[in-house]
C-alpha cells in the first residue's frame, strides 16, 4: 500500500466516523489526523529502518509501517490514543514483521535470532505506554547507506532518502523538486527494485569502504539542500523545507559518525549557509544578493552551531576536506559585519585550496569571483577566460552571470548587459529570471 492510498483509506475512515457521529466526530478527528501526520514525520524513518534490517527487503518493511499506521488510526480512533503512541507504533510494527518473518520457512532461524536480539525480554503488548530499548541510531545510519547506495543514480538516492528517511510522501517530494508525481514515483520503485536485485546489503560498510559509501551519502545530503537553497527551477527562490531536512539528516549522521570530518564539515557548511536565509529574498519573494543582505536578519545562533561544527571538524584532522574548506569560506562571509570587511584574500586562498582538492571548473568560477574581490576585477577576468571556452559550462547560468558582474566592474556595460540576458535565458527558476533581467534593464 502506497503512503497515498493509506491516506485514501485514512480519508474514508474519518468519513465514516463523521457520518456516525457528527460535529464532535470532525473535531475529534481533525486532531487525530494531526496527531498521526506529526507521528509518520518523526516516526515512520525509524520504525522502517527497524524492519528493514531482518526483513531484509525495503518495500516490504514501509508497507508494514503503512499498514502500522492504518492501525494505528482505526484503534486509536475507537480506544483513544495510549500514554506513549511511540512505543505502541514500534511493537506493532515489529509484531507485524515477526509475522511476516514467521510466514518464510526458510526464515525461520533468521527469526529466531532476530527476536532474541531485538527482544531478550518478553515482547510487549501493543497497548503498553512503556519505550521500548533499541539501537535505532545504528538501524537509521544502516537505512541511509541503503538509501544512498552507489548503485543508484543521484535523483533516485535523493527521491529515496526523502522518502525513507525524510517521511515525504511521494506529492510532497514531486512539488519539492518540481518534477511529475510519477516520475518520483517511478524512481522510487526502480531505486527499491534495484537495490533487492543488487542484493544491497543493510549495513555500515566496513571500515575499508567507509569513505566511498559515506562520500555517497554526503553528496545526496548537500544535492537535497541546494535544491533548497537555491530552487533550479519554479516560482520560488528557495524551498526551506528541503534546506531543513538536509540540516536534520546530517545532524544524525554526525551523532552517529562523531569521528569523521567529512561529515562535521558538511553540516557546518549547511548551518552556516541556512544562517542567511532570512536575508536572502525580500517581502516579495524576489532574491537579494549577497551584497545587499540585511546581516542583522542572519541567524546568529545558527552560526554559531555552524562554527562549532567546523572547529571540530578542522580538530579532526579535516583541513583539506572539500566541506571543510567550504565551511571555511562560508565562516569568513559570516564574520563580516559588512561586505566590504570580508578578507576576500583568504577566501580566495581557500578557493585555491579546494581547487587542488576538488579540481572542477564550478570551483574555479568561484575562485575567479574572489581573486576579482581581493585584487581587482581584471585579474578575476583572467582567470575567468579559460572557463568561458570549457564545455561543461557552456549552459551554466553562474557562468553568464560572473561575466556579466566582470563586465560590468570593467565599465563594459553593453557586454554586460549582453551577458545578464544570456544568464536569464539559462535558468528555469522565475525569481532568478526576473532578478538577472532587471540588471539587465539598468545596465
Amino acid at each position: 500500500m502506497t503512503v497515498s492510498a493509506w491516506f485514501a483509506i485514512a480519508a474514508a475512515i474519518r468519513l465514516s466516523a463523521d457520518a456516525a457521529s457528527g460535529e464532535i466526530g470532525r473535531m475529534e478527528a481533525d486532531p487525530l489526523r494531526r496527531t498521526l501526520d506529526t507521528l509518520w514525520r518523526m516516526e515512520s524513518p525509524a520504525l522502517v529502518a527497524r524492519l528493514a534490517r531482518p526483513l531484509g527487503d525495503l518495500g516490504q518493511a514501509e508497507e508494514l509501517v503503512q499498514d502500522t499506521w492504518l492501525a494505528a488510526l482505526e484503534h486509536w480512533s475507537a480506544n483513544g490514543m495510549p500514554r506513549n503512541p511511540a512505543a505502541w507504533l514500534t511493537t506493532t510494527a515489529r509484531n507485524r514483521a515477526i509475522d511476516a518473518l514467521r510466514q518464510r520457512p526458510r526464515q525461520r532461524g533468521k527469526y529466531e535470532r532476530w527476536a532474541l536480539e531485538a527482544a531478550p525480554q518478553a515482547m510487549t503488548a501493543p497497548d503498553d505506554s512503556q519505550a521500548l530499548e533499541d539501537d535505532i541510531g545504528d538501524d537509521l545510519l544502516r537505512l541511509m547507506f541503503v538509501a544512498c547506495h552507489p548503485v543508484l543514480g543521484p535523483d533516485a538516492r535523493a527521491a529515496l532518502t526523502l522518502r525513507l528517511l525524510g517521511g515525504l510522501a511521494t506529492p510532497e517530494i514531486a512539488r519539492a523538486f518540481l518534477v511529475p508525481e510519477p516520475t518520483i514515483a517511478q524512481r522510487i520503485v526502480r531505486a527499491k527494485r534495484t537495490l533487492a536485485r543488487r542484493q544491497v546489503r543493510f549495513e555500515v560498510p566496513r571500515r575499508a569502504a567507509l569513505a566511498a559509501r559515506l562520500e555517497s551519502v554526503l553528496e545526496v545530503i548537500y544535492l537535497i539542500f541546494n535544491e533548497g537553497y537555491s530552487a533550479s527551477a519554479g516560482d520560488d527562490w528557495m524551498r526551506p523545507s528541503l534546506c531543513e531536512e538536509a540540516l536534520r539528516l546530517c545532524r544524525i549522521l554526525a551523532a552517529q559518525l562523531p569521528g569523521q570530518p567529512a561529515v562535521h564539515g558538511l553540516l557546518a557548511l549547511m548551518e552556516l549557509q541556512a544562517s542567511r536565509s532570512a536575508a536572502r529574498v525580500d517581502s516579495g519573494g524576489a532574491p537579494v544578493l549577497l551584497a545587499d543582505q540585511d546581516r542583522k536578519r542572519w541567524d546568529h545562533a545558527q552560526i554559531t552551531r555552524g562554527r562549532a561544527a567546523l572547529q571540530r571538524a578542522l580538530a579532526l584532522g579535516g583541513g583539506r576536506d572539500r566541506y571543510v574548506l567550504q565551511a571555511s569560506i562560508a565562516e569568513c562571509h559570516a564574520s563580516a559585519r559588512r561586505m566590504e570587511d570580508t578578507d576576500w584574500r583568504r577566501v580566495a586562498a581557500l578557493y585555491s585550496t579546494l581547487a587542488q582538492v576538488n579540481p572542477t571548473p564550478v570551483v574555479e568560477l568561484n575562485r575567479a569571483v574572489a581573486v576579482a574581490r581581493a585584487e581587482g576585477a581584471g585579474a578575476g577576468w583572467a582567470l575567468l577566460q579559460p572557463l568561458l571556452e570549457d564545455a561543461r559550462l557552456q549552459d551554466y547560468a553562474p557562468l553568464a552571470v560572473v561575466r556579466g558582474d566582470l563586465l560590468q566592474q570593467l565599465g563594459r556595460r553593453r557586454e554586460a548587459r549582453e551577458a545578464f540576458h544570456e544568464a536569464a535565458a539559462l535558468t528555469a527558476n522565475t525569481r532568478e529570471k526576473a532578478a538577472l533581467l532587471a540588471r539587465a534593464a539598468q545596465l
